[in-house]
């Protein structure tokens, strides 16, 4: 059997502080638009693999994770993929305790060694769990470390890991190739970066599919901007790109109306097939 029903979830399409902003009374914040309510950046990847068995990958668990799968109806997690260790995006690891319940077993996390460091340090009462003083319930997770180029067999999606800048600091994109003819495939997953190392091209080649940061129309140190990010995703000519990780700065029906052909904004609960 092949692999069947292939689709990219975006669960979340925020910055850090989400929108609405706290306070905030902006157009954007008050927008009554549902494309405008953004839960903080993570993803689902979802399938059928060769035996039949549907699949879900997380990319990122950010804090809003029980909300986005409450919405989304996610039961079950067969990989974690972090793209770095920022509080809006692993926030929402206790959470996965869940899946571990009704599947009962043991969930692979794959990220890089600066970001285990960190998940370590956040998560000592679920990979230290021996040090706790009570016998509780925690996640059941797999430490799988990975670096730039490292190949995963996600139950026959391949996952391929590579170098992104997000400012000063290192982190994960993730590229999925499909063993059959899919025209979301292949995929290439960019958030929270301002700058793409030379090293990293070579996994942009062929992108169907492309995930990309944007996150306002002024000028940051560590994400796109918007003309950034039109620009580097010209220069990748994916036949679709997707904009994430926006501020409230974007007020989705005036702007999205405004990119160039191929390109659209995310918007939470978005369904790429």
């Amino acid at each position: 059997m092949n692999q069947l029903n292939a689709a990219l979830t975006l669960l979340g399409t925020g910055t850090s502080s989400g929108v609405p902003v706290i306070g905030c009374d902006c157009a954007t914040c008050r927008s009554t638009d549902p494309r405008d309510k953004r839960l903080r950046t993570g993803a689902m990847l979802q399938f059928t693999d060769a035996t039949g068995q549907p699949r879900v990958i997380l990319i990122d668990v950010p804090p809003d994770h029980r909300e986005q799968s409450l919405r989304a109806g996610i039961d079950r997690c067969d990989a974690i993929l972090v793209t770095h260790g920022h509080v809006d995006h692993i926030f929402g690891l206790d959470e996965v305790r869940r899946y571990n319940a009704m599947m009962r077993q043991s969930i692979p996390v794959y990220a890089d060694h600066a970001t285990w460091e960190q998940l370590e340090r956040v998560y000592r009462h679920i990979f230290f769990s021996k040090e706790n003083k009570n016998d509780s319930f925690v996640a059941s997770l797999t430490q799988q470390r990975v670096e730039h180029g490292a190949q995963l067999n996600l139950h026959g999606i391949r996952a391929t890991a590579f170098t992104l800048m997000h400012g000063r600091l290192p982190i994960l994109g993730w590229r999925f190739d499909s063993p059959h003819t899919d025209p979301l495939f292949p995929i290439a997953y960019c958030t929270d970066v301002n700058h793409i190392p030379p090293e990293s091209w070579p996994y942009f080649d062929g992108v169907s599919t492309l995930i990309l940061d944007m996150l306002r129309p002024r000028s940051h140190p560590t994400h796109f901007t918007c003309d950034q990010a039109i620009a580097m995703a010209q220069k990748v000519g994916a036949k679709q790109t997707i904009f994430v990780h926006m501020t409230h700065d974007i007020l989705h029906g005036e702007f999205d109306a405004t990119l160039p052909c191929g390109m659209r904004l995310g918007f939470d609960t978005m369904r790429i097939c």
